[in-house]
């Protein structure tokens, strides 16, 4: 049983760079205590809160916008703001930190956010959302946007606009 186990959770990480979270565990029908005994025999890495890596699995030059999607726990988080902006290549911009969209509803309990982390609270459409090495990712469009809201600088603005319009991502007069 405990190979059919790991098994399962070592396919599952497979898909999110390495990671498992309490959460996955749960869905697949298991106890997330496994996720504790396997860090004991050292099968898995703990990465923070409820986060557990098989270090078997490279988990390659995202993991950390990966780790930052998983912090929440309870829910999934997007990369936004500033870090989407930068991952879709659409400006010169330099995040200081990972930015990422949580639902509105969602509260850090009994933990806070890594420093690295900054959460923003906003309740995505699937119009919002697409990926990157399936790492869920607002569109370029939606980053476009929250860009414009938390007062990005207008060169970068300009920029990114003009990526988009480059690409056909964007129809004119859509700014």
């Amino acid at each position: 049983m405990r190979t059919i186990v790991k098994d399962a959770l070592l396919a599952r990480a497979a898909t999110q760079n390495g990671f498992i979270t309490h959460r996955d565990v749960r869905s697949m029908g298991f106890d997330p205590v496994r996720l504790r005994q396997m860090a004991q025999r050292g099968l898995v890495e703990h990465r923070g809160y409820g986060i557990y890596s098989f270090p078997v699995i490279d988990p390659g030059p995202l993991a950390d916008y990966r780790l930052a999607t998983l912090w929440p726990s309870t829910v999934t988080g997007v990369l936004s703001h500033q870090t989407a902006l930068d991952l879709h290549g659409l400006c010169d911009v330099n995040p200081r930190r990972i930015e990422v969209t949580v639902p509105r509803r969602f509260r850090a309990r009994r933990r806070t956010p890594p420093e690295l982390l900054q959460l923003h609270h906003r309740d995505l459409t699937p119009q919002d959302v697409t990926s990157i090495q399936g790492i869920p990712i607002v569109t370029p469009r939606r980053a476009v946007l929250d860009g414009i809201e938390s007062g990005l600088p207008a060169s970068l603005l300009r920029q990114a606009i003009a990526t988009l319009r480059g690409r056909d991502d964007l129809p004119p007069g859509d700014e």
